[in-house]
């Protein structure tokens, strides 16, 4: 049976969920959603996800949302991205609630701030505050990926793809890879994973559908 992603390319943590099927090397199909024409608001969605929220998971019948437990999930399923112990999985689990608090949750509302919002009602106090959050967090990846390759043990896992959903991302929102060697040379290293895909090579939906 084939696992339906509902998701869109514009969405970081839809990409969490789409880049954990794809290398999990389990079946999936992404099935797109129009949130920029409200599709998330509308009753047939929300009767999918009340929460009206993608990414939304469809597993025969097993329905799940939110990207940390849709990547559970697979790499259970599978049994790759999962980590080697107990304590490893207790590991991915407080990276995946770091990002969730300290990075995608500022990365996503910054990067929506500047370059989905109409120029002139995007709020330059509010992305200067959160540029500032992001640079803290950033300030902390860095230093973890200093002395290793992965953020948990010695190989990708699921701690990696949440830590990394926004980052591959074209539009600016305060992140530039060349500015944190470390972090850079990580990306890399997601970069060269065999079947690694680009967000909006994996996903159908990109600015430049709606330019």
């Amino acid at each position: 049976m084939t696992i339906k992603l509902y998701c869109f390319g514009e969405s970081g943590n839809a990409y969490k969920a789409a880049l954990t099927l794809e290398l999990s090397g389990l079946k999936w199909e992404p099935v797109y959603v129009d949130f920029f024409a409200g599709e998330t608001r509308s009753p047939e969605f929300r009767e999918i996800n009340p929460m009206g929220e993608v990414p939304v998971m469809v597993d025969g019948d097993i329905t799940l949302s939110q990207s940390g437990v849709i990547q559970d999930y697979v790499s259970s399923k599978s049994g790759k991205l999962g980590g080697r112990s107990a304590a490893e999985r207790r590991e991915i689990l407080r990276w995946q609630f770091w990002d969730n608090h300290k990075m995608s949750s500022q990365a996503g509302l910054t990067r929506f701030l500047m370059n989905f919002l109409p120029e002139d009602k995007r709020p330059a106090e509010v992305i200067a505050f959160q540029q500032g959050r992001l640079k803290a967090a950033y300030h902390v990846l860095e230093a973890e990926l200093t002395n290793r390759d992965w953020l948990v043990g010695d190989m990708l896992t699921i701690a990696d793809i949440s830590c990394c959903g926004y980052l591959f991302y074209p539009e600016p929102f305060g992140f530039e890879r060349a500015d944190w060697p470390h972090i850079d040379a990580w990306l890399t290293r997601i970069e060269d994973t065999p079947d690694w895909k680009h967000p909006y090579d994996l996903m159908p939906g990109s600015p430049a559908d709606r330019a």
